[in-house]
C-alpha cells in the first residue's frame, strides 16, 4: 500500500512508535478484540502500530522482514517491514505485506477469517482465489 495511503489513514488513528513492547502489546490487544488468534501476527521489532478505529484500517512496520513457521500446522509465512489491513469483527482483509509459502511459492495472503467461531476454525484466502482453514489454536502466541 502506498505510503501516502497510510498517511490519509493516520489521520484520527491510536499511533504508537518506537517502544517495541507496547506496539507488540497493542497489535495483540486489536487481534483479541476482533476475535481473531493473539498469534496471528509474530512479529518482533515492531516500532509503529496504528489503528483508525473508524475506517477500520491498521498498519505495522517492523525493522526488517520476517519469516515464520507456524509448527503446529507447519504453515511458513513471511511479513514485510509494513504490513497493512483493513479489519472487522472475526475478519482482515486487503491485506498487504503477509505471503504464505505453497511448496515453491509465495502467494499472497489477502484475508484472514473466521466464518463460523464455534468451529475453531482460521481461514486464509490468498491472492489467487486459494484457501486454507486451519485450528485456531496454531496461532497461539508463542511464549
Amino acid at each position: 500500500m502506498a505510503a501516502q495511503t497510510i498517511e490519509n489513514y493516520k489521520v484520527g488513528a491510536e499511533v504508537y512508535h518506537g517502544d517495541h513492547a507496547l506496539c507488540s502489546k497493542k497489535s495483540v490487544q486489536l487481534l483479541q478484540e476482533l476475535g481473531l488468534p493473539k498469534g496471528l501476527l509474530p512479529l518482533e521489532g515492531i516500532e509503529e502500530f496504528g489503528y483508525n478505529r473508524a475506517a477500520g484500517f491498521m498498519w505495522l512496520l517492523q525493522k526488517k522482514k520476517k519469516e515464520h513457521t507456524f509448527k503446529k500446522i507447519k504453515q511458513h509465512v513471511s511479513y514485510a517491514t509494513e504490513v497493512t489491513a483493513f479489519v472487522e469483527e472475526r475478519k482482515m482483509k486487503k491485506i498487504t505485506g503477509v505471503k504464505t509459502k505453497e511448496l515453491l511459492l509465495w502467494l499472497s495472503v489477502v484475508e484472514v477469517f473466521i466464518d463460523d467461531p464455534s468451529s475453531g476454525k482460521v481461514t486464509f484466502k490468498t491472492g489467487t482465489g486459494l484457501s486454507d482453514s486451519f485450528p485456531g489454536s496454531a496461532f497461539e502466541l508463542e511464549e
